[in-house]
């Protein structure tokens, strides 16, 4: 069952797995980026297996006038050595017991155009291509 970090060391455990899929990462940072985020209404979670962390995922809940109230996924990721396990699907069943619990309207997340085996995962979930992605990097 997945559960929030909350603690530093709660938090830190989970850089090893988020790391996999944010590459850039520094774990001398993560901390403290996760701390920031969460001033901005960022959750990290995390599942476990025999103390192992197996799987992560951060997210927020917030309105827009697109959507209303959601949950937004900003990352989400199964140890590269446990994925097809079921982790992942019990992430994001977890989530949208969140999104529910929290009256969202919509549960959804972006994922890179390269990762073809992730779009598969979330086709065979339920989710579908709502819209397109821009972005306009600003800084280098």
């Amino acid at each position: 069952m997945p559960k929030n970090a909350v603690s530093d060391e709660e938090i830190m455990k989970c850089f090893e797995v988020m790391s996999q899929l944010r590459t850039h990462l520094e774990e001398t940072e993560f901390l403290d980026k996760v701390r920031d985020m969460e001033n901005e209404g960022y959750k990290l979670a995390y599942m476990e297996d025999n103390s192992h962390i197996v799987a992560v995922c951060g997210y927020r809940i917030y309105s827009n006038l697109f959507m209303g109230k959601h949950l937004y996924v900003d990352d989400l990721v199964t140890s590269a050595s446990r994925r097809s396990e079921g982790y992942g699907e019990s992430m994001i069943n977890w989530l949208r017991e969140v999104a529910v619990q929290n009256d969202c309207n919509f549960l959804h997340l972006d994922s890179g155009t390269q990762r073809e085996q992730a779009h598969k995962f979330y086709f065979k979930h339920g989710f579908t291509i709502a819209s397109f992605h821009f972005s306009e990097k600003l800084r280098k």
